[in-house]
């Protein structure tokens, strides 16, 4: 069997950096730190960091008194940021900052007199995050549909900011129909648009071209993997999301002569090498990767946990 990697895969910048600020955060101030919401869409990652003393909590009255409290890095509501204000607990952000450049845009818009559109789905952390910064009206759109069901005049000034797991290639239909719609319509330049997402689903698009069955390695309840997942199937390939290496079923794997991998962006290369692994086990295996961009985009850590020497060396 011929095992074909996805490139990139896996971990983007903005995860690398909070569940860096997690680990960083324990080294600082020891076991145990508070983080809201799950760090990122993985349980893999839950877990490993819950072994080194993080503790996950979905409301804030979970958190003791004084402790150090870590925000996701989908982001939070101004509503959530005056609460921990209100009770003093000293906080380290890890919001990606492409979801932060949304919020900024967002209130720019909004501070324009315009009425907001965010293009996201409904329900997602994220989401709930971007409605609950911007200070204004704002209207959650997920298709072209519900821009046609919009109760907004075609005349009044509009501006739209997406979710950042949605692609170029997510949003561009949803966009032209609100570019069809309304007269007086801004909104960011694509290059605004996650990178990470859009570079996943560049490459899953071209591995599916060359492959028998396709995995995808993430979590169900990751955005950007189960959209990997349905770019694979949109191409006639069977295709899996699978969270891990338990998950992979042999019957799957029937006939096919050549296996592609990728993972989502929340997805450490430790459980796609457990999926290789796994394979291995069922007959000998060739693993290749196919060429493709080589992000080397980073973001800078919070000044809180940046030791005085990389600050000054930087």
């Amino acid at each position: 069997m011929r095992i074909v990697l996805a490139q990139p895969r896996g971990f983007c910048a903005g995860v690398v950096r909070a569940v860096d600020i997690v680990e960083r955060a324990l080294e600082k101030y020891g076991a145990p730190v508070y983080v809201r919401h799950e760090i990122v869409h993985n349980r893999r990652v839950v877990e490993t960091l819950e072994a080194k003393g993080a503790r996950f909590v979905e409301a804030l009255a979970e958190v003791p008194a004084g402790a150090v409290t870590i925000f996701s890095a989908h982001g939070v509501s101004r509503a959530v940021e005056i609460e921990v204000e209100a009770r003093g607990l000293p906080v380290l952000d890890a919001t990606c900052p492409l979801v932060s450049k949304v919020h900024i845009e967002g209130r720019r818009y909004i501070a324009q007199g315009r009425t907001l559109i965010l293009i996201g789905h409904a329900g997602h952390p994220e989401v709930e995050g971007t409605l609950g910064q911007i200070p204004g009206e704002v209207h959650l759109v997920a298709s072209a549909a519900d821009v046609a069901a919009l109760p907004i005049p075609p005349d009044r000034p509009v501006a739209f900011v997406t979710q950042t797991t949605l692609s170029v290639d997510d949003t561009r239909g949803i966009i032209e129909a609100l570019k069809a719609r309304f007269t007086d319509l801004i909104g960011p330049d694509t290059r605004d648009i996650c990178y990470a997402t859009q570079n996943r689903q560049t490459a899953v698009r071209e591995l599916a071209r060359r492959v028998d069955v396709l995995l995808v390695v993430g979590a169900a309840n990751s955005s950007n993997s189960n959209r990997l997942r349905e770019i694979g199937s949109e191409q006639g390939v069977p295709c899996y999301l699978i969270p891990d290496a338990g998950a992979l079923r042999p019957d799957w794997l029937r006939g096919a002569e050549v296996v592609g991998i990728t993972a989502g962006a929340s997805a450490p290369e430790s459980l796609v090498e457990e999926v290789i692994a796994a394979l291995g086990r069922l007959g000998p295996v060739e693993v290749s990767a196919l060429p493709g961009i080589v992000e080397d985009v980073s973001f800078k850590l919070p000044s809180a946990l940046v030791e005085p020497e990389a600050s000054a060396a930087s």
